[in-house]
């Protein structure tokens, strides 16, 4: 045999040893796993904890403290100076002109009839006057308003009983029942009263039982917020206006509150119906308890036309005070004589602004005084 036929056999074996090993090293990876074995899934990833948005914190609302009556009366009677300087200016002009002619007197009497005095209360002063002058002889300014001061005094009558009902009686709250026609600034008024007894240290609720005009119990509730006074309502609108007044006065009783004050829908005197349904809302809430106070709401700028107003709410729902609106607007306020001259009915209180606390108790000497300044 020659070497390279031995070269060829040793390289076979060497081919074959080498294909044997390598097909015992690859047995061995497939075997264990090798690199063909899938790789373990990594853990899940747990996702970082979100935290929850809470809603943005509402404003604590602030409770407003009313001013004090007393302290209203002294601005009030500022502001009321200078609505009605022309006709106090007027007045002592004439009168204390030096010249007390039939003329002159006549035009006195036309300047207080303007005022809505009122013609009978108008006469009854100028008369009153020219017997005063006779008597004394006397037309100096100084004499001369105070006459008129007494006189326009005794027409207003500082006598009657202007006291709200505000206070619980034996076991039960007060029931206050606010009407007028509409845009006699009923709602806001019924408001601004509970700021007044608010300041006077009253436990108030309130009802609305306006369920007619849109909106006006949103309106009637903001001011009881603003004071913290609770407000009971419906929860739609044209609900039945007597059951929301008669859950108002249960409300009340069961919170032991002082006073319950009840809105209600604006309403013409001259519509039968509507004084009828008015009529309702008084009989419901007195199947519980009396009503004590039943306020008429004026627009002293509506003059003589508030005297008819008041006429026919009387007969309906027996009117026990006025409240005169707007008084700072025209010198209407002979219109304060007029009512309660044919009615022997008080103006309780009066509204001299748009500001919440521009209500407060009538005075007759303050009322007068300030027509004069």
């Amino acid at each position: 045999m020659s070497w390279i036929d031995t070269a060829w056999e040793w390289a076979a074996v060497i081919i074959g040893i080498l294909v044997v090993a390598g097909g015992i090293i690859a047995g061995l990876f497939r075997g264990r796993g090798g690199a063909t074995k899938d790789l373990p899934a990594p853990p899940p990833t747990v996702p970082a904890e979100v935290e929850e948005e809470l809603p943005p914190l509402q404003p604590t609302p602030t409770i407003e403290r009313p001013e004090a009556p007393e302290g209203r009366l002294a601005r009030l009677r500022a502001r009321l100076a200078r609505s009605n300087t022309a006709m106090g200016k007027g007045l002592l002009a004439l009168l204390a002109g030096g010249r007390l002619d039939e003329e002159t007197w006549e035009a006195v009497e036309d300047t207080l009839i303007t005022a809505d005095l009122g013609v009978d209360a108008s006469t009854q002063v100028v008369e009153r006057l020219r017997q005063r002058v006779a008597a004394a002889g006397k037309t100096d300014e100084a004499t001369m308003r105070a006459w008129l001061r007494e006189e326009l005094v005794a027409l207003v009558d500082p006598s009657l009983d202007r006291d709200l009902a505000s206070s619980r009686i034996e076991d039960r709250p007060a029931c206050i029942l606010v009407v007028g026609v509409n845009g006699a600034g009923k709602t806001t008024t019924a408001g601004k009263l509970a700021r007044v007894l608010v300041a006077e240290d009253k436990d108030v609720v309130l009802g609305a039982a306006d369920t007619f005009r849109a909106a006006a119990a949103d309106q009637l509730q903001t001011w009881g917020e603003r004071v913290g006074v609770p407000t009971v309502r419906s929860d739609r609108d044209g609900a039945d206006p007597a059951a929301v007044a008669f859950d108002a006065v249960k409300a009340a009783r069961d919170l032991e509150a002082d006073v319950v004050v009840i809105d209600t829908a604006g309403r013409l005197h001259t519509k039968v119906g509507l004084m009828d349904e008015l009529g309702k809302v008084k009989r419901v809430v007195e199947k519980q308890q009396p009503i004590d106070e039943v306020l008429l709401v004026l627009d002293a700028t509506t003059g003589q036309n508030g005297l008819r107003q008041a006429q026919v709410f009387t007969e309906v729902v027996g009117v026990t005070g006025i409240v005169l609106t707007k008084l700072d607007g025209t010198a209407k306020g002979g219109i304060v004589v007029a009512v309660q001259r044919d009615l022997g009915v008080p103006v309780k209180l009066v509204g001299l602004g748009e500001g919440p606390d521009d209500l407060a108790p009538f005075d007759a000497e303050t009322f007068v005084d300030a027509i004069l300044d």
